[in-house]
């Protein structure tokens, strides 16, 4: 029974870090995405360039997907995998969008 418990466990770390991941390449991926924009913008134009406001958010994840990670959140704390802090964060960040 043990071993089915750390695979579970493993399982669901491991779901949590590649939706972290994933997250952070979307982050990471939005302003190299408009800084070529606006270096070329700045070489063919002497003229000051305004700012390019930033892309509308993604969608929020519906709301089962949301209740799907904050279970797996639950059982990586009780886990002992995440402090309570940890926890805490993580969740209002998903509640955030």
């Amino acid at each position: 029974m043990g071993l089915l418990r750390t695979a579970g466990r493993v399982a669901v770390a491991s779901s949590v870090h590649g939706n972290v991941q994933r997250r952070q390449q979307q982050r990471w991926a939005q302003p190299q995405a408009t800084a070529p924009v606006a270096s070329l913008a700045s070489v063919t134009s002497p003229a000051p360039v305004a700012s390019v406001p930033p892309s509308a958010p993604p969608p929020p994840p519906d709301m089962a997907a949301r209740i799907e990670q904050l279970k797996q959140l639950g059982e990586l704390r009780d886990a002992g995998v995440l402090s309570d802090a940890e926890f805490e964060a993580q969740k209002a960040q998903l509640l955030q969008g």
